[in-house]
């Protein structure tokens, strides 16, 4: 019997390893590399524990290498999502039930796994599959995984502390419940963290999750899944089925036990699951939680006080780090006219520095972009500005898919505010930037908040307080994360917890007690010690 009072502490953020040149993690790194490139895997459907491989397969590729075969990826239908649905809410009896702090051990035990032992395993899977540098995988592959579930179980002990107030002659507690049901976790291919956090924040709070990987990213996350087992996540709380979109997600939510969805994707996509939950909504047991975050239309904005040297470093990294296939990604860039001749000379010239190429060679800064399909798309934006009357290329704008994927950093100038590039969503490393005259620097505002239906993430550049403040008061809406004299990428757990609103998603916070709120169902409780023995009250009585 638990008789204790269960908590775990703060945790701090994991921290991140350099891979400097004669580093020990630098040496170890690159022979995991190696050694995985060296094998081709089978990447089955994990559903009750148990591998499940299926009539339809795939390859998997490298993107910067794409000839180079992984391994084979078997894709899942409608015959696997009805035994995962199944063996899921069987599980489910189980593990609702588990005391919480056994749930939370488990995710405890996978964290130090991950920046422990597999370490190199979780970089190298990354940086194979899905064209990251060495920094990129660390920061987010080990040190952003583990902090989602490091800080996911402080905050939820946290959420259990938090009880009512209780009169006297009276005991008013809440239960925080699991969903009744399983949850739907759909995760992306551009973070190894994010495709982690999806299925187990909900499963850390008592849920059951059907998790449906990218099929781009299959390859890391099958790590991701086994890490969890290794951990002792019991078998059925996190089925893991491959597949395309339709193939999975169809079945999904026609099945009426559906309690939530937790979406990280494209707006399209993500639409397309609403309006089907929509249709559904009359079929469900209950009405799903409906989290997700989409895309975004990052911007930086500068006064003509911002710190142009500073400011060439941000775009760089916020434009192409990951060759911009971040949601928060800078793309759209205002520059004052006043600094524009010298930010130019000075940004053109470190770009001329980028190298792009394997992700093995540890000096290059970017890789390839994911998939063929990426490839096409991003290209078929520069193709555009090339052809364009009201916009150049000032830096980049070659492209060549003959090994890899490889699209080098590329910048568009362009004299309209609303040209296509400033207002779609491109994820891929290209940076438009519109210069304003000093004089419409508030109405320059105006035009950066109402030019994109996304509000994801921003930044503003200035040394002049009052500067900072109008542009915060302006773009108030325009960015869920918002960042004063820094690049609007990167955000860390428990320090910039991530979402946008308007068409960038719920804006539910992943990295926060916010997300996990999501996954609990709140039962309020009330026990009277001496219930009434009278149904009379006094203003009844006769003067």
């Amino acid at each position: 019997m638990a008789n204790a009072f269960f908590n775990f502490q703060e945790p701090i953020n994991e921290p991140y390893l350099q891979y400097a040149p004669g580093s020990a993690e630098r040496k170890v790194l690159k022979e995991r590399l190696k050694e995985l490139k060296q094998e081709e895997i089978e990447i089955p459907a994990i559903i009750n524990g148990k591998e499940v491989k299926t009539d339809r397969t795939q390859d998997v590729t490298m993107p910067h290498n794409h000839s180079h075969k992984l391994g084979t990826v078997h894709l899942c239908g409608e015959k696997e999502v009805k035994m995962a649905i199944e063996g899921a809410l069987e599980a489910r009896k189980k593990w609702a039930d588990m005391p919480w702090q056994e749930r939370v051990a488990i995710f405890q035990r996978a964290a130090d796994i991950i920046t422990g032992p597999e370490r190199f395993t979780m970089n190298a899977t990354t940086m194979l599959a899905q064209s990251k540098t060495p920094q990129q995988s660390e920061i987010e592959a080990v040190g952003e995984l583990a902090d989602f579930l490091r800080f996911n179980a402080w905050y939820l002990t946290k959420i259990y502390k938090d009880q009512p107030y209780s009169p006297d002659g009276m005991w008013n507690k809440v239960e925080y419940r699991p969903l009744e049901g399983f949850v739907f976790a759909v995760s992306p291919f551009n973070f190894t963290a994010i495709a982690g956090n999806l299925p187990s924040a909900p499963a850390m709070c008592g849920n059951v999750a059907i998790w449906k990987p990218s099929v781009e990213s299959v390859y890391s996350s099958y790590y991701v899944m086994k890490v969890l087992q290794e951990a002792g996540l019991p078998d059925g709380v996190i089925q893991f089925l491959p597949g395309e979109g339709a193939d999975v997600g169809d079945p999904v939510l026609a099945n009426e036990n559906l309690s939530g969805l937790h979406f990280t994707g494209s707006e399209a996509t993500f639409n397309h699951l609403w309006k089907t939950i929509g249709n559904n909504v009359d079929k469900y047991k209950t009405y799903p939680r409906i989290v997700g975050e989409t895309g975004g239309k990052d911007f930086i904005f500068a006064h003509n006080t911002a710190d142009v040297d500073r400011l060439v470093i941000a775009a760089i990294r916020g434009a192409f780090e990951y060759q911009g296939q971040k949601c928060s990604a800078a793309s759209r860039m205002y520059v004052p006219q006043s600094f524009w001749p010298e930010y130019r000379e000075k940004l053109l010239a470190e770009v001329k520095k980028i190298k792009v190429g394997d992700v093995e060679d540890f000096s290059n800064f970017m890789g390839a972009v994911i998939s063929r399909k990426a490839f096409d798309k991003i290209s078929g934006y520069i193709d555009f500005a090339k052809e364009a009357d009201d916009a150049e290329i000032i830096a980049g704008g070659e492209y060549d898919d003959s090994k890899g994927y490889f699209i080098q950093p590329t910048i568009i100038l362009t004299t309209n505010p609303k040209f296509k590039t400033m207002q779609e969503e491109i994820f891929g490393p290209v940076l438009t930037i519109y210069v304003y005259k000093d004089e419409r620097f508030e109405e320059t505002l105006e035009l950066c908040d109402q030019t994109s239906p996304y509000g994801l993430t921003g930044a503003i550049w200035a040394k002049d307080r009052y500067a900072l403040n109008i542009m915060a008061d302006k773009l108030r809406q325009a960015a869920g994360n918002f960042y004063i004299n820094d690049k609007p990428t990167a955000a860390v757990v428990n320090q910039q917890p991530f979402g946008g609103a308007r068409r960038s998603g719920t804006n539910d916070k992943a990295g926060s007690m916010v997300n996990l709120y999501k996954w609990l169902s709140m039962r309020s409780m009330k026990e009277t010690y001496q219930a009434p023995l009278d149904w009379t009250y006094p203003y009844m009585g006769e003067e």
